[in-house]
């Protein structure tokens, strides 16, 4: 075989393994997937300078891109694996070895792996030295092919079927499943409702954002590769640590227990000045204090270490949530039970924090601490212990080309659990003028605002910034989200025709 020839038997029997090893963890546990369990490792050892950059530069769309990318790194070791397999078989079979050693680590080290998560990556290296062998022995020619070429187009394809396979996969296991198992389709009433909702600016000055974000439209960031596929039948939330009573609690009593139902504005951490990542729903849950108040913390703890089914953790402010705001374990969003992809069955929920400090996700475990004893996973890579919600505002509309004459200018502001009271907009560094605000929907929610504006033809930079209830304006200076959130007004370039 040419050299060509056998890269093309590496990539072959390497795509295949990777297909194999990937179906076996699906069937196993997602988490344990060769793909996902190597992707999700390269998250937890990837610096926040990495992160912030691939949330930035690639959006949501930065997970698959991580897949894509390992698999790539995979299949071009299988490449060269290949190539090294004609006089040194034995360096083939190590290199296997080596990613079946790398692959199964990263398995067994996620939170609560079995033994068994090992055997997806194992079962993935042998198939692909086993195959690597199988095809160098069948594509040895005899004697000379009819086209002289040596190449056989059947390795090439087997390899391309490979690779399709494993990214697919790869792929099933952190598919977006809106809609929870039909046995929970249904949530008791809440014994505190809000207000009725306003009407908010979305028919009156378009391309505005909605004053409640749809849920299919709502933002995601987490750590995860894959969406937990949890059921209520199991699931249960472990409450301990200081405490002088824990207790662990199922899905029935915590829905048996009191719910509120509350409008809350989620901010990422990783969201820049002007960025999508914020999102505004009506969420349906049980106060955190009610669950504390049972464990009985002791006078010595600080915080509350919340954990995830797949070993994430976020480290809360106790004082925080006992200080009476609607902190809640959120098991509904717009009255229906949360997405799997937002935290089914239950989440964190912090009025007032970003979510890396207050919104964990596929809930498991709130451990009472302190902030000496216990680092939360993004504490622990370089952002702050304490994070509030820093006031921001962003400018929705216009973008881009607008016609001259009457338009207006829209947008949101929020300053999470200290209200919007004021919004200004300013056009080509003049005067700073007071936006009109929409609806008031509570401290905890963003407010819509908007500005009628004579557009003359050119192109024209609009800022706009505001104030929280207490007067304090946001800060002008310009900070990057690292290590507790970016600061700066929200600044665009509109062209008007």
């Amino acid at each position: 075989m040419s050299r060509t020839e056998r890269a093309i038997a590496g990539v072959a029997a390497t795509g295949l393994g990777l297909a194999a090893g990937q179906l076996l963890g699906v069937l196993l546990d997602p988490a344990s997937a060769p793909l996902v369990a190597v992707g999700s490792a390269v998250i937890d050892l990837a610096p926040p300078q990495l992160k912030e950059w691939a949330v930035s530069t690639v959006g949501t769309a930065d997970k698959p891109l991580l897949l894509l990318t390992v698999a790539l790194v995979v299949i071009g070791l299988g490449a060269v694996a290949g190539i090294a397999s004609s006089r040194h078989p034995v360096v083939a079979d190590l290199a296997f070895a080596t990613l079946a050693v790398v692959g199964a680590a990263a398995a067994l080290t996620r939170a609560g792996a079995a033994p068994s998560a090992a055997l997806p990556s194992v079962l993935a290296a042998a198939v692909a030295a086993a195959l690597l062998r199988w095809q160098l022995h069948w594509s040895a020619p005899a004697g000379p092919r009819p086209d002289g070429t040596g190449f056989d187009r059947r390795l090439l394809l087997t390899g391309g079927a490979g690779i399709i396979a494993a990214l697919a996969t790869a792929a099933l296991p952190g598919s977006r499943t809106q809609l929870p198992p039909a046995a929970v389709r249904t949530i008791p009433a809440p014994q505190s409702t809000p207000s009725a909702f306003p009407a908010g600016l979305d028919s009156t000055v378009p391309g505005i954002s909605p004053l409640r974000t749809p849920v299919a439209d709502f933002y995601r960031i987490d750590t995860a590769l894959f969406v937990p596929q949890l059921d209520v039948a199991g699931w249960q939330l472990q409450v301990d640590g200081l405490v002088e009573a824990p207790f662990t609690i199922g899905w029935d009593e915590l829905v048996g227990m009191p719910l509120i139902e509350r409008d809350i504005t989620l901010t990422c951490v990783s969201n820049e000045i002007g960025g999508p990542y914020c999102g505004s729903n009506r969420w349906t849950g049980v106060r955190v204090a009610d669950l504390l108040r049972r464990a009985r913390p002791s006078a010595r703890a600080d915080q509350v270490l919340s954990s995830s089914s797949d070993g994430f953790s976020a480290s809360t402010p106790l004082a925080v949530l006992l200080d009476g705001r609607d902190a809640m374990i959120a098991i509904a969003m717009d009255g229906q039970p949360l997405p799997r992809e937002h935290g089914f069955p239950a989440r964190l929920l912090t009025p007032g924090l970003y979510g890396y400090v207050g919104a964990t996700k596929w809930l498991t475990h709130l451990k009472v601490s302190t902030f000496a004893a216990d680092q939360a996973y993004w504490t622990t890579r370089g952002w702050a212990e304490r994070a509030p919600v820093k006031t921001a505002t962003r400018i929705d509309t216009p973008r881009g080309r607008v016609a001259a004459g009457s338009t207006v200018i829209g947008g949101v502001a929020w300053a999470t659990h200290r209200g919007i009271s004021r919004v200004q907009v300013q056009v080509d560094n003049g005067p700073w003028q007071d936006a009109k605000l929409g609806p008031d929907v509570g401290l905890d929610y963003w407010r819509q605002w908007y500005l009628p504006w004579e557009a003359a033809s050119g192109t024209h930079r609009i800022a706009a910034r505001a104030w929280d209830d207490a007067g304090v304006v946001q800060p002008a200076t310009v900070q990057p989200v690292l290590p507790d959130g970016p600061t700066g007004y929200h600044v665009i370039d509109v062209q008007v025709d």
